[in-house]
């Protein structure tokens, strides 16, 4: 249903390595793409998903909205990582009046937090079937519970106070993603593991038939080849990530060092992967997941796809989230959207969000 224009917002990815920003809008024949573009971060600005230099990366995220000439204050970001819990819990069915006390109190025992340091939201999940006799007798309710911690939270909401914004929706990156996994071109039916790889973060829901059934954000990322590079190399950080990008040329003898770094790193990305698949395997029996789709900025890293295929003998695609998006030719470069697509998922999805939205 397409989304009014005052309650349109602007999707802001705040990665550790670049913040990427999307603006769409509603036409007669469905979303069109308005606005799209990423800056780089400063190194450390970021570190595993709080803020260190608040001004620096305000300053940034300012120039891009000057560049891009974004006039809506009105924004959706997310956060991940150890900040963030989601997890799916089973409690006795309740009226609405009192629900949200007793989820409150049932949150305490899955939370490794003290509730009252965390911003806790839930959503009660659609009955998949029939439950045991059991669970009729008692009535009982599946709960996605999602908590954050206020100081990572706050961290966020000060940084949009502090580039003029209006935070109006706080969203977690696996739910971004699976939204703009909804918008895409990709089969929607079955089950599908959804990977998002950025520079320190690796993101993984995996969806069957449209319901997010298990999410797991890990410290995997393109970070990590470049802190190697820069150990085994002494080098600068700036460096070293050049070397990464291949963008610096590399004297022969040092190319199997560089290889064997890439080798190494990425296959332990997949075997993260293959970890939380045979956890979902071992969890869920009635679910097979049929493929993986890539998203993030290291997801684009030599080698990653085709080890993550050996790894779990599954098809493995990029997900191209522009591909169900009217794409006005005078306004992008076909090329340039091809190639950035991978990085443009969560901030594709933010921007999905309208507000209002829970």
């Amino acid at each position: 249903m397409p989304i009014s224009a005052k309650n349109r917002l602007i999707g802001i990815d705040i990665g550790s390595h670049s913040i990427k920003i999307v603006e769409i809008d509603d036409s007669k024949t469905g979303m069109v793409l308005k606005n799209f573009g990423m800056i780089e971060l400063p190194h450390d600005s970021i570190v595993e998903g709080s803020i260190k230099e608040m001004e620096v990366v305000s300053s940034a995220l300012k120039n891009l909205l000057t560049n891009l000439k974004i006039k809506n204050k009105n924004v959706a970001t997310s956060i991940s990582g150890y900040s963030v819990i989601v997890k799916k819990i089973t409690i006795p069915k309740k009226e609405e009046v009192g629900l949200e006390q007793s989820i409150q109190s049932e949150a305490e025992q899955y939370i490794p937090f003290d509730i009252n340091d965390v911003n806790l939201d839930f959503q009660i999940l659609p009955s998949e079937k029939e439950g045991t006799e059991e669970e009729e007798k008692e009535e009982l309710m599946d709960v996605l519970l999602v908590a954050a911690k206020k100081d990572m939270v706050e961290e966020y909401i000060s940084l949009l106070h502090l580039t003029d914004l209006n935070p109006m929706v706080l969203d977690i990156d696996a739910f971004a993603l699976q939204n703009a996994f909804e918008i895409s071109n990709h089969e929607q039916s079955g089950c599908h593991a959804l990977v998002n790889i950025g520079a320190q973060q690796l993101t993984i829901n995996v969806i069957k038939d449209g319901a997010s059934i298990f999410t797991r954000d890990s410290s995997y990322g393109g970070s990590q080849i470049t802190s190697e590079i820069q150990q085994k190399l002494n080098i600068s950080y700036q460096e070293a990530e050049m070397i990464k990008l291949g963008v610096k040329p590399l004297k022969t003898e040092k190319k199997p060092i560089i290889e064997e770094i890439f080798s190494s790193t990425v296959a332990k990305w997949a075997q993260e992967v293959k970890r939380a698949l045979d956890f979902v395997a071992t969890t869920f029996l009635d679910v097979k997941v049929e493929n993986v789709l890539l998203s993030g900025g290291s997801s684009l890293i030599k080698g990653f796809s085709n080890y993550l295929g050996l790894e779990t003998g599954l098809k493995i695609e990029m997900l191209n989230p522009f591909g169900n998006l009217e794409i006005k030719e005078k306004l992008f470069d076909a090329d340039y959207l091809n190639y950035h697509a991978p990085m443009a998922a969560i901030a594709i999805g933010l921007a999905l969000r309208s507000i209002g939205d829970r």
